[in-house]
This record gives C-alpha cells, sequence and structure tokens, in this order.
C-alpha cells in the first residue's frame, strides 16, 4: 500500500495485537526501501530509568528499538502524569520537565530522541510542549504538532507555532474546521489553506505527516485523499517545488 502511494517514510503506530510483528513488519519496510523514521510509544511514564523497563508496552517498544539498533524519533503523548498541582506555573512546568526527562534519558541512550505528541489536555498544549521541550534542551527533545487535535489552538497561531519552531520534528496536517468535525480529509477543512500558508511563511522545512484516522473509509483511500487534498493546496500556494515531490 505504501509503495502504491509513493510513501516512502512511516511513523508506526501499534497497539497490543501488532506486537508480535514488530520485527517482521521492520524488515517488510526495510526490503522496500521504506524508512520506519518514528515510533509511537504506549505506556506509563516512569518514575527513573529503571522503571521505565518495568512496564510492559514500554518494555517491548525499548527492546525492539534496541535488539534492532534503531536510531529514530520516539513519539509520547504527555497528559500531565507526574506534574505538581498547580502551586505555580513555573512549579508545575519543572515537574512535568523532570517526569519527561527521565523518559528521555532511557530514549537517548538507546540513540533515540523523545518528541512530544499533542494529543489533547494540558500536557498537549502549545506552551505546555514548549516549556518541557526548553527544559530539556540537553536532552534533545522535540515536539511533534498535529493539527487535528490542534483545533482548539487556532487562535495561538501563528505565534504558537512559531515559538515551538526550533523544537519541531514533524508537523502532521489534516482537514482542519473551527468547531470540528475533528477528522476530515486534508483539503476539506476551511483552515487548511491557511495552516499551510501559515507554515511555509515559518520557514519551517522538516517532515510533512498525514495520517490514515477515519475509521469509516479504508487507510488507503484515507491516506491518497490526503495526499490529492495536499498536491491540490499546494497548487493554490503556487509551490511547485513542494508540488513536485508529489
Amino acid at each position: 500500500m505504501l509503495q502504491r502511494l509513493a510513501i516512502r517514510s512511516l511513523a508506526y503506530d501499534w497497539r497490543d495485537e501488532h506486537i508480535p510483528s514488530f520485527d517482521s513488519e521492520l524488515r517488510e519496510l526495510q526490503a522496500r526501501d521504506i524508512r520506519m523514521t518514528a515510533f509511537y510509544l504506549l505506556g506509563s511514564w516512569p518514575v527513573n530509568e529503571e522503571t521505565a523497563w518495568d512496564h510492559p508496552q514500554t518494555k517491548v517498544v525499548l527492546e525492539f528499538l534496541k535488539r534492532n539498533a534503531l536510531k529514530i524519533e520516539v513519539w509520547v503523548v504527555y497528559r500531565g502524569e507526574g506534574a505538581a498541582e498547580p502551586a505555580n506555573d513555573e512549579a508545575k512546568y519543572e515537574s512535568a520537565a523532570r517526569r519527561v526527562g527521565v523518559l528521555a534519558d532511557v530514549i537517548n541512550k538507546l540513540g533515540c530522541r523523545l518528541a512530544i505528541y499533542n494529543h489533547g489536555g494540558w500536557g498537549g498544549e502549545p506552551r505546555t510542549m514548549l516549556e518541557i521541550a526548553r527544559r530539556l534542551e540537553s536532552k534533545n527533545v522535540g515536539i511533534v504538532y498535529n493539527f487535528h487535535h490542534g483545533h482548539e489552538h487556532l487562535d495561538q497561531m501563528p505565534g504558537a507555532f512559531e515559538a515551538m519552531l526550533p523544537y519541531l520534528v514533524c508537523v502532521n496536517l489534516n482537514g482542519t474546521t473551527r468547531g470540528g468535525p475533528k477528522i476530515i480529509p486534508l483539503g476539506k477543512g476551511e483552515e487548511d489553506i491557511g495552516i499551510l500558508r501559515m507554515i511555509k511563511a515559518s520557514g519551517y522545512d522538516g517532515p510533512v505527516g498525514i495520517l490514515a484516522h477515519r475509521s469509516e473509509v479504508d487507510a488507503e483511500r484515507s491516506l491518497r485523499e490526503n495526499i490529492e487534498g495536499l498536491q491540490m493546496l499546494l497548487a493554490k500556494l503556487g509551490d511547485d517545488a513542494a508540488l513536485a515531490t508529489y
């Protein structure tokens, strides 16, 4: 499917039933010259490095990365676990950074990079991700920003996007209309052309992702509609250089 769509890199999402096929799927990707660039990490946030290997879902990912010597990004959702009660914002951000930093140390020792993936809540706010990444610059913590989880952040743009820019490792696009629905094809949202203009104006030159995140249609159709929507938007922007890559 990825070959048919000319997709050459993949951020791998999974559920427990996929664990037995981690290695075989990696080999299939490698055989077809498709890069696994990131791996989504489910599990809890450890209180120290030792307990990171105790959580079953975290352990299987760490072991997979280690035995395959993968040097990739690890995308993790942070919802505020371990953050102090908000006596003040500074204390809350600092305690959150300490908790994220524990897992970042584990990931760094495997030669990988942790990136915070916004998925709603306080931990997915641009300001929260930015403050954590700033405090963990020495651990090379990045941010994956997903517009399908960013409807409530639109009023913060472009300022929030520009602030996150030094830490952005990937931007995932989705059709976006204020007030929803949350998941629609790229190019069908009222805000889509404005979002692309903003990204282009910011100077961001990193990876851009699309998701097959619609249960009502086949994954290949969902991805193809997103690719076609992106092509249409790029054409509207007159971005011939970007359009040529598709």
